[in-house]
């Protein structure tokens, strides 16, 4: 998106004037729309409006007719509505959010933000190819070392034990080895053996015969004849039921099997891939595992690191995990890269599973916008050492990092350009009558106090970094968020 305009609909001539204004100061310029009926004549080309601000229309049906258009436009322009004392809100699909009045420019400069985010997401999505869920993302010696594994062993029907905390990605590996198979046409059919009950097990696994058991209304085909010709994932495998470990170990040597009921023998064509986060070999020294099955399970052994012995592929598992939210059309956010850092220094006892929730949570929580170090939940925040070099380049060469480079490279207008910088830093002995904006206030000090460390260090950032007593990668984020220019040394 290259275009500054925004787009005012409103017939109050005296808000469109001060929205046009607020709008003028963001550095952004005003178009307004005068005639409600003839909008898109004032509009121009929606493909040159960077966010569209919606307030009184006339009428309420007016409004939710402005706002379809808008919103289902191709062009997919970012919409915020006016929250008016005299005129209720409509909760209309699309639209990114509210901005509650008087607008303040913090408010406004998140709006922008949020659009230039939406547009990113949403410019050039004409790929409707399904989205590829198989990847397996990480660049570090360990994954390489699990990606060779998989190239090695893909093309083979050798029996493949998964090992790995829970959360690695034990899954998205048994789908690799399908997925680069001769057996990539027939059935992927994963079952998790600690889910189903002992008692159900068996059928679930190889079927039943109407009549076999209470409840047996009808036939059933199971796990290993629905996984014909294909692959078989057995999940938790350390979990199953010592009674359950003798058949499957009979259907492994004799590869035959009979359905609950029947007696008659069906051939399994199956290939067995089985994972857990178990140590079998502590259970079979407990009598919980049989140590005949493992043999048979444990041919070709693929142990998945934990997230915290390979966190240099954080930033590629964020830009993952954002990519797919995007593909399911459940908005997006962009993570700056003090947020970046702060979970790279995180232990992950949850290991992917849990990073995945995080990216959900904040996309939840900050929706088409910037999630920043103070926006991460208290215990996602940890402060540490400057990170590797080869993290931070990872960081800058990720995909989603080119809108989240557009949001950092658009100046932060302060308001001291239309105010003393006394008043900013005078003491105040008591609050004004009609409040303080203390966020913009402390921006607006933190602002003055870098570019006067930075003009006493004669620009050098190292040095300010220390006057300022914080770390040097911190002060150029600020920095970037303020647009405050200087030769990064």
């Amino acid at each position: 998106m290259s275009s500054n305009n925004v787009l005012l609909v409103d017939v109050d001539p005296v808000r469109r004037e001060l929205l046009s204004t607020l709008v003028e100061f963001i550095n952004c310029q005003a178009v307004i729309v005068k005639n409600i009926d003839l909008w898109f004549e004032d509009a121009g080309e929606l493909s040159n409006i960077a966010m569209a601000i919606v307030g009184d229309c006339g009428d309420k049906h007016q409004t939710k007719q402005l706002l379809r258009e808008l919103v289902n436009h191709e062009t997919r322009v970012p919409v915020f509505q006016l929250d008016l004392a005299d005129a209720e809100v409509i909760d209309f699909p699309g639209t990114l959010g509210t901005l509650s009045l008087p607008v303040k420019y913090p408010q406004l400069s998140n709006a922008l933000q949020q659009a230039i985010i939406y547009r990113g997401q949403h410019e050039g999505t004409g790929d409707n190819q399904a989205y590829d869920y198989r990847r397996l993302v990480g660049n570090s010696r360990a994954m390489k070392a699990v990606q060779r594994m998989i190239d090695q062993v893909s093309e083979s029907d050798a029996n493949v034990l998964i090992l790995g905390e829970s959360g690695t990605g034990k899954e998205v590996v048994a789908r690799n080895l399908h997925h680069l198979s001769s057996r990539k046409q027939k059935p992927f059919v994963p079952v998790n053996c600690g889910a189903i009950p002992a008692e159900l097990l068996e059928s679930e696994l190889f079927g039943h015969e109407k009549g076999s058991f209470t409840g047996a209304i009808t036939a059933r085909k199971g796990r290993f004849e629905m996984a014909e010709g294909g692959t078989l994932f057995l999940d938790e495998i350390g979990d199953m039921p010592l009674p359950m470990q003798v058949k499957l170990l009979r259907v492994l040597q004799e590869r035959t099997y009979e359905r609950v009921g029947s007696n008659k023998t069906i051939v399994a064509n199956v290939r067995v891939i089985a994972a857990t986060h178990r140590n079998l070999e502590d259970h079979i020294i407990d009598g919980r595992f049989r140590e005949d099955l493992f043999y048979r399970l444990n041919v070709f052994p693929i142990e998945m690191p934990a997230l915290r012995e390979r966190p240099e592929d954080i930033p590629l598992l964020i830009n993952e995990l954002i990519t797919r939210v995007e593909h399911e059309n459940r908005g997006t956010v962009r993570l700056t890269s003090a947020a970046i850092a702060s979970l790279y220094r995180y232990q992950w006892p949850g290991n992917v599973r849990e990073l995945a929730n995080i990216v959900e949570r904040l996309v939840i929580l900050f929706p088409y916008g910037t999630v920043d170090y103070d926006d991460l939940p208290g215990k996602f925040q940890v402060d540490g050492d400057d990170l590797p070099a080869a993290v931070v380049t990872i960081i800058d060469e990720t995909p989603l990092s080119k809108v989240m480079k557009l949001v950092e490279a658009r100046p932060l207008v302060i308001l001291t350009e239309r105010a003393s910088d006394d008043m900013i830093l005078a003491e105040i002995d008591s609050l004004p009558e009609d409040g303080l904006d203390l966020k913009e206030h402390l921006a607006n000090l933190e602002y003055l106090l870098i570019k006067q460390a930075l003009d006493e260090a004669t620009g050098v950032v190292a040095h300010a970094a220390n006057r300022l007593k914080m770390r040097r990668t911190t002060l150029v984020e600020k920095m970037r968020k303020y647009g405050i220019q200087r030769d990064i040394d």
